[in-house]
């Protein structure tokens, strides 16, 4: 099964865990969609503004020297919106209503997020590394091995034939 299926199946559990859930959305930090759930939401945009926030708060994490980047938690009128790491590549974003209960929002959501860290982690690692395809640990193969050095490489043509080059002048006809 394909890392993004299993992905979706997450996000499918997840949202029958909490029925106040309106949708949910995994992306890599970069704001591509890697799966929704999200019947009346564009995941494009969300996808892309759930990137810029991560970079927003990341900076805020950094610049306040609170530590690695976890989660983001934006409150509207209408409910929340909260954004939670998922490993170093992809991040899970969640939509629940006003009556959700914050708390067990956070518990599901950093839960998902681990485990689709996890999918995504399986899945960088189950891809080919082009370093370990030869033994030289390159992605070309070794070149061949040198000649023995009492055996001569090559020699060059004791006479370089001539060439024809078009005569130019009077005599020629020109």
């Amino acid at each position: 099964m394909a890392v993004e299926a299993e992905v979706l199946n997450e996000l499918h559990r997840l949202r029958a865990r909490m029925p106040r859930l309106s949708g949910a959305l995994a992306a890599s930090v970069d704001g591509l969609v890697l799966a929704q759930d999200m019947p009346d939401v564009q995941p494009e945009g969300l996808a892309a503004l759930t990137a810029a926030a991560l970079g927003v708060g990341y900076r805020m994490v950094d610049l306040t020297a609170r530590g690695e980047f976890c989660e983001l938690l934006v409150r509207g009128a209408g409910g929340y919106v909260a954004t939670y790491a998922a490993g170093p590549s992809a991040v899970l974003t969640l939509l629940a209503d006003e009556r959700v209960n914050v708390g067990r929002l956070h518990l599901e959501g950093r839960r998902s997020g681990a485990h689709i860290a996890e999918l995504m982690a399986a899945r960088q690692a189950s891809r080919e590394d082009p370093a370990s395809r030869f033994p030289n640990g390159g992605p070309f193969p070794p070149p061949p091995p040198l000649p023995p050095p009492d055996r001569a490489l090559g020699a060059l043509p004791v006479r370089i034939p001539r060439q024809f080059r078009p005569q130019r002048g009077p005599e020629y006809g020109a």
